[in-house]
């Protein structure tokens, strides 16, 4: 049987193998996490009780603060910022047994879809080093896509566990915003910041991200406290609504062709597949405008007193918030009450959406963000992520699985999302899904290790 010493020691010669290539790991502990590794060894030895997540190594993403080990927010203002406690999820994922051996890469306090920052640099895709990871939870993408830890934390706002998914070929899932509960527990929030419950904060939820549907569930357990479900289930005559022209969208043609050609993936499940299109009208405006507010509420203060030390995109976010006036706030709020009603009357007839999670593939590293899709202006630097934030509007559960590679053999992610609360069954539905699609080809930089 092999000692928790054993993995991580796996774990950690892999990251000196490939890390320095992709940089996806940015601050390694890794005798702190050896030493933890004994002492889970010594534990297990004594017969004590160990936590579903016994002995794996993860690394957290670099918005998480963790006691002792420095913590930037991808922010050179916070570049030597060392805290003196976990955060909540770091505290739970320890309780459960995860052994933290160090914390991946991010944009500027979480801010764009694409992994940099002026205190570490970019992070590179693995099946393409030219190429982006994605982001915010870009370093933790590419660290499981590498094999460099087999399970990791991000966090999503308008896409940020499910487009470096997508770009890196593995899984993440956002789980439902109402409560960012696990399933029948309702005292337990995994919504970092405050505390308190406004909307704008259930736009920005932890969640679990892995290679595979099943790994994802295990984290999630352990990020919950929750047990963990059969997988057995079978989805025939379940309905799937089957969206490749997701609110009018531009989609990049080479992930249209990619996730349509799983369509049969799916029917072979069992499932019932039809054309259709939610009404997403109004989730662009109510998205903008509750994360700006969110810039303000969260980071305002830390913000203004280093204006001249922060990314122009961030400044041009804050700066719309603090031009938000009270009819703004609540139009937001009922554009976004009347889409979850509509999607809620929608999701009473199909059990599942199925749709493009990215609307291009991984794109140069050297570019900030996108600025065309299929012939259509981008107007912000967000605009190209809307097929995951109108999502995120939503409030609905929903996760990134890889659904196969481009012709320059890039990966594609399929999203799949469900009911309100329905987490398991949309992580059974991915499940399901990989086992049909066959195992998905890793990043040559990682092959080459076996």
């Amino acid at each position: 049987m092999l000692s928790a010493r054993d993995v991580v020691g796996a774990h950690l010669a892999r990251i000196e193998a490939i890390n320095p290539r992709v940089n996806a790991i940015v601050t390694l502990v890794a005798q702190k996490a050896m030493e933890e590794a004994q002492r889970a060894d010594d534990r297990l030895a004594r017969g004590e009780d160990v936590g579903p997540l016994h002995g794996l190594p993860i690394a957290h993403k670099d918005l998480q603060p963790t006691a002792g080990i420095r913590t930037t927010f991808g922010s050179p203002v916070c570049r030597d910022y060392v805290p003196d406690e976990d955060s909540p999820l770091v505290a739970q994922l320890k309780r459960a047994g995860a052994i933290t051996i160090g914390k991946t890469n991010t944009p500027e306090l979480g801010a764009g879809s694409q992994t940099f920052n002026p205190v570490f640099g970019a992070t590179r895709n693995p099946y393409d080093l030219t190429k982006t990871c994605g982001g915010s939870s870009g370093g933790a993408a590419v660290a499981l896509a590498c094999g460099m830890v087999l399970i990791a934390d991000g966090t999503d706002m308008g896409g940020s566990l499910r487009n470096p998914a997508a770009f890196c070929g593995v899984v993440g899932m956002r789980p439902t915003s109402r409560l960012g509960l696990a399933p029948g527990t309702e005292s337990r929030k995994l919504v970092p910041g405050t505390g308190r419950h406004e909307s704008w904060q259930l736009l920005s939820l932890d969640g679990p991200m892995a290679r595979t549907a099943a790994d994802v569930a295990l984290l999630w357990s352990g990020m919950t406290a929750a047990t963990l479900p059969s997988f057995d289930r079978g989805f025939k005559g379940s309905r799937l609504a089957w969206s490749m022209s997701f609110a009018n969208l531009p989609f990049d043609p080479r992930v249209l062709t990619v996730v349509d050609s799983q369509r049969r993936a799916f029917e072979s499940l069992g499932c019932r597949t039809e054309h259709a299109d939610p009404d997403f009208s109004g989730a662009d405006e109510a998205f903008k405008t509750l994360r700006a507010l969110a810039f303000v509420n969260k980071h305002g203060s830390f913000i203004r007193q280093h204006r001249e030390r922060v990314k122009e995109t961030i400044l041009e976010e804050l700066d719309r918030g603090e031009r938000l006036t009270a009819d703004d706030i609540a139009r937001a709020e009922d554009l976004r009450a009347g889409l979850r009603q509509r999607f809620e009357r929608f999701l009473a007839d199909y059990e599942f959406l199925i749709l493009p999670t990215t609307q291009v593939p991984p794109f140069d590293v050297d570019q900030p963000y996108v600025k065309e899709v299929a012939g259509t202006t981008m107007t912000s630097y967000i605009d190209w992520m809307k097929s995951c934030y109108f999502i995120s509007v939503a409030g609905y559960p929903a996760v990134s699985v890889p659904a196969g590679l481009t012709p320059e053999r890039l990966p594609v992610g399929l999203q799949i999302v469900g009911r309100e609360g329905d987490d398991w069954n949309v992580l059974r539905l991915a499940h399901a899904f990989e086992q049909v699609r066959g195992p998905f080809p890793p990043p040559a930089i990682a092959a080459t290790l076996g």
